[in-house]
């Protein structure tokens, strides 16, 4: 219904422009060709009327009679010049009135039967025109003279004087037939060529349309797939126009909307393992300690693994509180002065026993002793530990791990390497959104539920800066962020050889 009602408006637009053009095509063209018509007869008209005035004017001085008897003695040879001069236009007519309006002579077309008549067939010109050549000018229009034409002529009259007294006129008309005749063709014409454009807008609009709700109609199918629950589908896209720009747009929102959709699935199945996991652990040997079938001598042991199994819950907690807070726009940054190579050091030294076990290279590199940061400190150590952590937890074992704090302008560039499996190029765009998690078999990380790295990309931007990772698949994986210089004491430089911490083995 909808394509149907989009094809008719568009269909009634081209229509109403064509419509509206052929009108005002052909009055324009037809006011052309009145126009020309009327000056072109008028000219020939004022030719035929001068020559007809000026023969009289002549001739009519040496006449010893009044005007009306001098018309009717030269009934003979004034019709003859009559004939003559209509000769070559079919459609002219010209006449001789006395001063009363009366038609003396005429010769061309016969007066038609709706001229003005005393009842005696004697035609009378209306006295509104008598009127105007009483004046003494020349008169020109082109209507029916009152009702003396049945239909409007072209017609041009000039006054006959004698020492100053008005006593008749020659008129010169014609028919505007030829010109009428010219319109209506025009008019055929013009009515053949706009139903051809509006069959060829037809088609265009057609295929015009179909090419424009396609895709919007792929759109719409796919946007009622979405609300159902199905984010794999996808509209074609052809061309390069603004409806595939939006074809395209579609397109990246729904892969965005499916990836969201399976990290959420994918979250939503760590979350429920990570929660099942340390609840069942501890019911059980809850139960087992109020049942008596742990022995006492074992009960600090279980109890240990409890209180870990509890504390593992409250980092998640934690995490998801982190995550709504940031959201919300609730969680509010501190930022102060503080050494951050010597929170470096602190991380560090704090997992020392994991270091060791697994025999890696730690290099720990400064570009002096003390770096100072404007952060804030507790958030920054959050992402900072968890940057490190996450380093320690992927490294191979006797690997190569690397803690870099450089200055470069006026920023203080903190990275962390490790050797490793890294991560593959498809998940690289992807970590540090929500509930992302690269070790999707959980076979390394076994307590992560993707919620650490999207939580510093959060907290570093919060703060006006950058944090990315860098990584070669199987080898090598490096995160960086940034923060803004502090205002430190003097800083104390390291000499060269002393930049690198010793292998902890």
């Amino acid at each position: 219904m909808k394509i149907k009602s989009v094809f008719i408006k568009y269909m009634g637009a081209f229509l109403l422009i064509n419509i509206i053009s052929f009108f005002i095509l052909s009055s324009t063209i037809s006011a052309i060709i009145d126009s020309y018509g009327s000056e072109l007869k008028s000219g020939s008209l004022a030719s035929a009327a001068n020559s007809v005035s000026a023969f009289i004017q002549s001739d009519y001085t040496s006449a010893d009679v009044d005007f009306r008897s001098y018309l009717m003695d030269q009934n003979k040879s004034l019709k003859k010049i009559l004939e003559l001069l209509v000769v070559n236009d079919d459609s002219m007519t010209i006449f001789i009135v006395d001063n009363t309006g009366q038609v003396i002579h005429f010769g061309g077309v016969p007066i038609a039967t709706a001229a003005i008549s005393n009842g005696t067939g004697r035609y009378f010109v209306p006295d509104a025109v008598t009127s105007q050549l009483l004046s003494g000018e020349n008169v020109s229009s082109m209507d029916n003279m009152n009702g003396f034409f049945r239909t409007p002529h072209v017609y041009y009259a000039i006054p006959l004087y004698e020492e100053g007294s008005y006593i008749g006129a020659v008129f010169a008309t014609s028919s505007n037939t030829g010109t009428s005749a010219l319109i209506t063709t025009m008019h055929k014409t013009l009515i053949m060529s706009i139903l051809w454009i509006m069959i060829a807008s037809i088609i265009a609009v057609y295929f015009i349309t179909d090419r424009l709700i396609s895709p919007i109609k792929e759109t719409s199918r796919a946007a009622r797939a979405f609300a159902k629950g199905s984010f794999d589908a996808r509209v074609t896209v052809t061309g390069n126009d603004e409806v595939a720009e939006l074809a395209s747009a579609f397109n990246s929102m729904a892969s965005s909307l499916q990836h969201m959709e399976d990290m959420r699935r994918s979250f939503l199945a760590n979350v429920s393992h990570d929660l099942r996991t340390p609840m069942t652990t501890i019911s059980g040997f809850i139960d087992g300690i109020l049942d008596g079938a742990i022995p006492p001598e074992q009960h600090a042991y279980y109890l240990n693994i409890i209180a870990a199994e509890v504390r593992r819950l409250s980092r998640l907690v934690s995490q998801l509180l982190d995550i709504s807070r940031l959201e919300a726009g609730e969680r509010q940054f501190h930022p102060q002065n503080y050494d951050i190579c010597e929170q470096g050091r602190e991380i560090v030294i704090s997992n020392i026993q994991r270091l060791e076990e697994k025999k890696l290279d730690v290099q720990f590199v400064c570009d002096a002793e003390n770096m100072y940061v404007w952060a804030d400190k507790d958030a920054i150590h959050q992402i900072f530990y968890n940057i490190c952590d996450n380093a320690i937890k992927f490294s191979v074992e006797g690997g190569r791990y690397e803690i870099s704090i450089k200055q470069k302008d006026r920023q203080i560039y903190v990275s962390v390497y490790n050797e490793g499996q890294g991560i593959s190029k498809e998940d690289l765009p992807f970590i540090f959104e929500r509930f992302y998690k690269s070790d999707k078999s959980r076979g390394m990380d076994k307590t992560g539920v993707g919620l650490g790295m999207y939580i510093a990309r959060t907290i570093i931007e919060a703060q006006g800066q950058r944090i990315w990772v860098e990584s070669e698949e199987g080898k090598w994986c490096r995160f960086t962020f940034t923060l803004a210089v502090g205002r430190p004491e003097k800083q104390k430089p390291l000499p060269r050889g002393d930049r690198k911490g010793e292998r902890n083995s």
